[in-house]
């Protein structure tokens, strides 16, 4: 099976310390952020891998080839003139990919979800994307409906909020967790250009099922500030 990490953001939420790093190199007890999301990918089946640069490549691309000479099988998809965001990103990558659904996972994550479990939740609801979420504190949330299908979403700090046409249910607020299971038709859809997987997704929800798969037990992390980085530095070195 194929992922692909994306580890090309500038970091800027994490100040100082991505001034000379880049942020998919940031340490965690003895390990870069990235090995770490190379080695959870790896672990649930998710042999092949692409990784994207743009913020300090040159660094990424040093720290891939190390890891490809400890045994991981992992490509570079090259943003260095562009940063593309997520969705431009994805499509700049799409030749990668097989006919398979596959793993799009932000290198800043760190989480025990079971990706294989995802991966087979997929494949049994048969959407155009599952989209991993947990019950967290946030301004941004998807709007999901009994089913877990995704039917709009909100920006609780401006008030904005985007809806799959008329909705007569209720629905629920939902956090994503960057950690996306897709299905390749999804290039059909895509294109050129600079902007995220949420904003293709929100355009695809009215003809399309896009799922929600739940992470509520267990633990997540995203280690964009230096204080959630020092958490996730304590909460895995007590491990």
């Amino acid at each position: 099976m194929k992922a692909m990490i994306l580890a090309a953001g500038k970091g800027t939420r994490l100040g100082q310390i991505t001034g000379t790093i880049p942020k998919a190199l940031v340490e965690i007890n003895g390990k870069s952020v990235l090995q770490l999301a190379v080695e959870k990918c790896t672990s649930s089946g998710f042999g092949e891998i692409i990784v994207n640069v743009h913020h300090l490549a040159g660094q990424v691309e040093e720290e891939v080839a190390r890891l490809n000479k400890s045994g991981f099988d992992i490509s570079i998809s090259d943003e260095r003139t562009m940063l593309l965001d997520t969705g431009g990103g994805l499509y700049r990558a799409r030749d990668f990919f097989d006919t398979s659904p596959f793993l799009l996972y932000n290198t800043d994550i760190v989480t025990d979800l079971d990706l294989a479990v995802l991966y087979r939740f997929h494949k049994s609801k048969g959407g155009i994307a599952t989209l991993a979420v947990r019950k967290r504190r946030g301004n941004r949330f998807f709007l999901v409906s009994d089913d877990g299908m995704v039917r709009g979403w909100c920006n609780k700090a401006t008030g904005e909020k985007i809806m799959a046409g008329e909705v007569n249910e209720e629905l629920s607020e939902i956090g994503f967790l960057g950690i996306h299971l897709i299905d390749p038709q999804i290039f059909k859809f895509m294109y050129e250009g600079v902007y995220s997987m949420t904003s293709l997704y929100l355009q695809l929800m009215n003809s399309h099922r896009i799922n929600t798969y739940r992470h509520n037990e267990g633990y997540w992390y995203d280690i964009g500030t230096p204080e959630n980085l020092e958490i996730v530095r304590n909460f895995l070195g007590q491990r």
